[in-house]
């Protein structure tokens, strides 16, 4: 989610930047347009940043024999980390 709006803030930026040629007294559209681009950036790379601490999982695997069959049993649990690094 923030990843896309990272995008579009950068993207209504760019258009205010270098595709309106609008005079505006009251306010500096080229100004506004290299703001938003760079809250875009800002916002991108925090929901990047967001996005690959919670792909880090933890993968644990158990053999044990099972009493009623005597078969080996595997179970494979994957988990998310309890404290981020």
């Amino acid at each position: 989610m923030s990843m896309g709006l990272g995008i579009v803030l950068f993207v209504i930026g760019a258009i205010l930047a270098f595709a309106l040629n609008i005079d505006v007294g009251w306010v500096d559209l080229d100004l506004v347009g290299y703001i938003l681009m760079g809250a875009g950036v800002i916002v991108f790379i925090i929901g990047l940043v967001f996005m690959l601490r919670r792909r880090r999982t933890v993968a644990t695997s158990r053999t044990s024999v099972d009493p009623r069959s005597g078969e080996t049993v595997r179970r494979d649990e994957t988990s998310a980390p309890d404290d981020p690094v």
